[in-house]
């Protein structure tokens, strides 16, 4: 299974605050540790919001908001893809993970769907479409 993990953004990553020094080399840590276990698939910082938009959909109509965005505590700082065996796995891994903020702070963890959870809908058609997409992408990213 696979598993995006998502770390909430506070008030110092929307303000562009950096991460010190002993925190870049403690997540580097557990990154590594990631890795070496075979979970870390992918994982990056993201810049705040004012550096970002939001595109809503209204029927055929598109409407570009730009930010900074106003629910911080709804907006997300990073994240991570992992392949777990469980939900749980997910669990322990960011009990292990350094607390990524200043203060508090909260990390989600949510399932991505596979091919297979579409049952039906995904015809053979559209399987093997996806199958080519993400055999496109692997090329271009070990390129």
């Amino acid at each position: 299974m696979r598993f995006m993990v998502l770390i909430r953004a506070d008030r110092n990553s929307e303000a562009g605050v950096m991460p010190s020094e002993q925190l870049l080399a403690e997540m580097g840590r557990f990154n590594e540790d990631l890795v070496k276990a075979g979970v870390m698939q992918a994982g990056e910082g993201l810049h705040p919001s004012s550096k970002g938009a939001r595109v809503r959909f209204s029927g055929h109509e598109r409407k570009v908001v730009d930010g900074p965005f106003a629910e911080t505590k709804e907006l997300i700082a990073g994240f991570w893809i992992w392949k777990c065996a469980s939900l749980q796995e997910a669990i322990d891994w960011v009990k292990r993970c350094p607390n990524p903020m200043l203060g508090d702070s909260e990390i989600e963890i949510r399932q991505v769907f596979d091919t297979e959870d579409f049952g039906e809908a995904l015809t053979p058609e559209l399987r093997e479409q996806e199958e080519r997409l993400r055999a496109q992408i692997a090329g271009q990213t070990d390129a």
